[in-house]
């Protein structure tokens, strides 16, 4: 293949401008501030399984705290109705007082039971709403780390998108006129090679490869025309010779 020099030292241009949209879109690819918000949402959603437990856990609580007032309540109502039953003297029957008074003791028992019942749900109840208030907090603090992330990721992201947008125009201008049939190899050693199609030989040294090329590869090079489109032996780029290949 045969292409002007100047179109073969432009082509180290379109490399270059390649490279740095290589390198943009690779900085889209790993953005730590992506990376930071992906953590914080799955932080979040892990804490919100675990406050959506002790949610349904303070309702069962407070349920249960509803109920035991309220059998407190029902207890302490019939005792003062038997007190006062017995106060006023309705009963009369010796008997039936003796009985009402032994009921009064069960009465008093059967509260102080339900009254340490009471205490032992307010106590849980108490604990399961401070653990749920606290990992609500967490979980919020997760949210609002996620949403700082994405907006500092997404004003980046808007500067990369210009970044692009502008090598892409300068990417355009300088491919417009160069040879067909150069940028069609250009383009498929490239996309084989890393991203990189065509190379500065430098020094003798493939910028491709790094590697050093021998005398032979040198000497054939040297001899090759100055529009004759030379390529690495070892990485079959296209070599772009200038005053500093050292032929």
């Amino acid at each position: 293949m045969k292409a002007d020099p100047d179109a073969q030292r432009r082509l180290l241009d379109v490399q270059d401008l390649d490279s740095r949209l290589d390198a943009l879109e690779h900085r889209l690819r790993t953005l730590p501030e992506r990376a930071a918000q992906r953590e914080a949402e799955t932080r979040a959603a892990d804490l919100h399984g675990r406050q959506r437990d002790l949610q349904v856990a303070v309702d069962d609580l407070t349920a249960a705290q509803a109920k035991a007032d309220a059998d407190v309540e029902q207890v302490k109502a019939r005792r003062e109705r038997d007190r006062t039953r017995m106060d006023t003297g309705q009963i009369a029957d010796p008997k039936a007082l003796e009985r009402m008074q032994e009921e009064l003791v069960s009465l008093e028992r059967r509260i102080a039971t339900l009254e340490d019942e009471e205490l032992a749900v307010m106590e849980e109840l108490e604990n399961t709403q401070a653990e749920l208030t606290e990992i609500t907090g967490v979980r919020q603090q997760a949210l609002d780390d996620a949403a700082a992330s994405a907006a500092a990721a997404e004003t980046i992201e808007a500067e990369v998108h210009a970044d692009q947008q502008r090598l892409r125009e300068e990417r355009a201008a300088s491919s417009a006129d160069l040879p067909a049939d150069l940028l069609a190899l250009y383009d498929k050693l490239r996309a084989a090679k890393g991203g990189v199609g065509a190379a500065l030989l430098r020094r003798r040294e493939c910028g491709g490869c790094r590697l050093t090329l021998d005398a032979a590869e040198i000497a054939q090079i040297a001899k090759a025309a100055a529009d004759e489109v030379v390529r690495c032996e070892e990485c079959q780029r296209i070599l772009v010779r200038t005053g500093e290949s050292g032929l």
